[in-house]
């Protein structure tokens, strides 16, 4: 894919198509990976996004077990 470099105020960028964009999931931030002789552009990962689902996957998992019980044995209750 060709794009052209644009004036955009007082730099320079491109202008990325929306198709692209819906794609990749690119959101209102990326992120820039800057290898030798090129650019990487990445969708700006969350890092916890998953883990409401994965929780309730472990939740309901009988093989799963607490490895810090939740009550403990000098505990009163």
């Amino acid at each position: 894919m060709k794009l052209s470099v644009i004036q955009i105020g007082n730099s320079r960028g491109i202008r990325l198509p929306k198709a692209l964009i819906e794609e990749y999931k690119f959101n209102n931030s990326v992120e820039l990976d800057l290898k030798d002789s090129h650019i990487e552009i990445h969708a700006k990962s969350e890092p916890r996004a998953n883990w409401a689902n994965e929780l309730q996957d472990l939740n309901s998992d009988e093989n799963e077990e607490l490895l810090i019980p939740d009550v403990f044995e000098d505990e009163e209750l």
